[in-house]
């Protein structure tokens, strides 16, 4: 979804996986194209003390809405680098979000050890 109930301005230190290059106009933003525009913000974001059986089905019907949009990577790498807390982004929601963040971290700080185990290794 487009407009998050925050502003957030921060981005992480994460590296991003590659986006493909759009064939679309590149001066026009990604998100003038996103199918969620045309559909009604509490699909992407909950509503307060929703039950989870709501909750999941109001989700699911949202990553469909994603599922058939041109832009959903753009959209998910937008989520992903802000980060956004809150509600359903590039077909994933809030708690995905965290885990995908929390592996490319954990992916980091892999290929950080593996480095630092190579110059050792040469250097001894």
């Amino acid at each position: 979804m487009l407009q998050p109930p925050h502003s957030s301005l921060q981005v992480a230190a994460i590296p991003a996986q590659r986006v493909p290059a759009r064939n679309r106009d590149q001066d026009v933003p990604w998100h003038t194209e996103a199918v969620c525009r045309r559909d009604e913000a509490g699909l992407f974001f909950a509503p307060s003390k929703e039950p989870t059986a709501a909750r999941l089905s109001r989700e699911e019907a949202a990553k469909r809405v994603c599922a058939r949009c041109p832009v959903m990577v753009e959209c998910r790498e937008h989520a992903l680098l802000q980060p956004e807390p809150y509600g359903v982004w590039g077909g994933l929601t809030a708690a995905e979000r965290r885990v995908v963040l929390a592996r490319r971290r954990r992916d980091l700080e892999m290929k950080k050890a593996t480095r630092a185990t190579g110059r050792i290794a040469a250097a001894g």
